[in-house]
């Protein structure tokens, strides 16, 4: 098992933070940083700028947005990516959900799956530098009856095959990202769980496509809170405001992947009152209902040698790439995390 660090959504002052938190994993030997996007910062020019200031950590789109992008300029992206970082560059797709594809994008947020398979399609042949064409529900390239003509990029990636990773959480999404990606990037991921409502479908995708799991990478991101194991309960109250967002408040009421997945792992009827206090508007409501195990379970919590515990759960249940999210209001509270990492890793003999 490898360790990466998702750095999360840039532009909230911290800038300069962050990029030390990019050196020193690249110092530390973590074989991939990932920058988000969703209605602030944009992942591509994070991912130059990083790329541009470390010298052998990979660099990961997690995600770019589908909506916001046609496939072919994520072609371009991926590619002139791949060609500035020396061959770091890896690709991470996702459809984002209704209220952003709609609300900012003004993309519809329909037939999803569809959707992903042909942008991927076609990300792959422009990236394979044939002359594009595709004729599908979605996108028909080149438009009939114009002066459109089949074209091919010009740049050329450093390597014949730029990694793409599909961000998936329902069993349809993850069953079709193992069929046509080459990983998943996962979040709320608890290994006692994880057969069940991650590897199952994603081994039945690999299958599908005539392989097994071997060769794909399971890439969830793990939030990490370093302290005392008598200190557990106070460690998982930083965690609550992010799992009372992403189970209560992200997306609406029918359409709330992560709300679904609490309730895969168990959670349903406390899934559901989050989400009641949180769009009735009662946030600190919302956090206190979220369940400590829940929390305890999809995140790193204690001492290194708890965390190197836990860091073997996650590697027996068939992850290969934990990407950490360190808690720490100090850029030194965010380096010692990713020491610690490093240390557990290593303690837990799963490198």
């Amino acid at each position: 098992m490898r360790l990466g660090i998702n750095l999360g959504y840039w532009g909230a002052g911290m800038d300069q933070d962050n990029l030390a938190v990019a050196q020193e994993a690249d110092r530390l030997g973590y074989s991939v940083c990932w920058a988000a996007e969703a209605y602030g910062s944009d992942a591509p020019t994070v991912l130059a700028w990083v790329a541009a200031q470390t010298e052998r950590i990979d660099v990961g789109s997690g995600i770019f947005q589908i909506p916001a992008r046609t496939p072919a300029m994520t072609a371009m992206t991926a590619a002139t990516l791949d060609s500035l970082s020396g061959g770091r560059f890896r690709l991470g797709l996702g459809v984002s959900g209704p209220q952003v594809s709609e609300g900012w994008y003004g993309v519809k947020f329909d037939k999803p799956l569809s959707r992903t398979r042909e942008y991927v399609e076609i990300v792959r042949k422009a990236l394979s530098r044939e002359r594009l064409t595709h004729v599908g529900e979605h996108w028909t390239l080149p438009l009939p009856d114009g002066p459109g003509k089949p074209i091919k990029l010009t740049v050329h990636p450093v390597r014949d095959h730029v990694p793409l990773y599909i961000a998936a959480i329902g069993p349809k999404n993850l069953q079709q990202t193992g069929e046509i990606a080459d990983g998943a990037l996962l979040v709320f991921f608890a290994p006692e769980h994880a057969e069940a409502t991650t590897l199952g479908p994603v081994r039945a995708g690999r299958a599908t496509a005539g392989k097994d799991l071997d060769g794909f990478d399971i890439c969830p991101t793990v939030p990490m809170a370093i302290g005392d194991d008598d200190q557990i309960s106070a460690l998982a109250d930083f965690f609550r405001p992010y799992t009372a967002l992403y189970v209560g408040g992200m997306g609406s009421r029918k359409q709330n992947f992560y709300n679904k997945l609490a309730q895969r792992m168990g959670y349903e009827k406390e899934a559901a009152e989050i989400q009641d206090r949180y769009l009735a508007g009662d946030k600190d409501g919302a956090a206190a209902a979220v369940p400590q195990q829940l929390i305890d379970s999809t995140t790193l919590l204690g001492s290194v040698e708890r965390v190197a515990d836990r860091m073997r759960a996650y590697a027996e249940a068939g992850v290969t790439t934990l990407s950490l999210a360190p808690a720490g209001f100090t850029l030194d509270e965010r380096i010692a995390a990713l020491r610690a990492g490093v240390e557990a890793l290593e303690r837990s003999g799963t490198a």
